[in-house]
């Protein structure tokens, strides 16, 4: 029987979500398998595999054929390289703890880039949120000037005829006074002259 390591689809329209499995070559995509090794979810950044290596590796060591993608998957999480090293155990050129050693060497140094790049994301994207708060309060501060320049325009349009308003009503109130100050010397004139008698 001819046996396949492939990626078995779930999940929604354009929410993709994959189960790799170890499954009949002749079987359905999403039809029987004989076990499910793990998943893969592209959506995510990175993307998030879940794979038991052990597995995997003692199915490739039985003649489980991958397909590219999956091919991928394993070489990305150590599969292949761990079939690699029993090859070399089973052939006799190293020990099985210094396979295991080797393994273990290479999987620290895969997270490190792992956990270096969701880093170097979560930066970026820090640094993306933070611009574009820069760039609102930019704008609001433009609307907020272009606001006062305006009110200011208004208020200078609206200044001169205020100003004409004032100078005649200075005027009036000047003649207004002259008058009153005539009328007032007019009335102590006669009172004077009265109390000279």
């Amino acid at each position: 029987m001819a046996t396949k390591i492939r990626l078995q689809r779930h999940g929604r329209k354009r929410r993709a979500f994959y189960h790799i499995v170890v499954a009949d070559a002749r079987a359905p995509r999403d039809g029987r398998f004989i076990e499910k090794i793990g998943t893969y979810n592209p959506v995510s950044n990175p993307a998030t595999i879940h794979l038991d290596v052990a597995k995997a590796t003692q199915w490739l060591l039985a003649g489980a054929e991958p397909t590219d993608t999956v091919k991928a998957i394993l070489s990305y999480k150590g599969a292949n390289y761990k079939k690699h090293l029993q090859v070399g155990v089973l052939k006799g050129a190293i020990t099985q703890e210094q396979a295991d050693q080797k393994f273990a060497a290479w999987a620290a140094e895969k997270e490190g880039l792992i956990q270096a790049k969701r880093d170097g994301l979560s930066a970026a994207d820090a640094q993306k949120r933070a611009d574009a708060f820069k760039a609102e309060v930019k704008r609001k501060d433009d609307i907020a000037a272009k606001i006062i320049a305006k009110a200011a325009a208004e208020e200078a349009a609206n200044a001169p005829a205020v100003e004409e308003t004032t100078e005649e009503s200075t005027e009036e109130g000047n003649v207004d006074s002259e008058a009153t100050t005539e009328e007032a010397t007019t009335e102590e004139a006669p009172s004077e002259e009265t109390s000279a008698e």
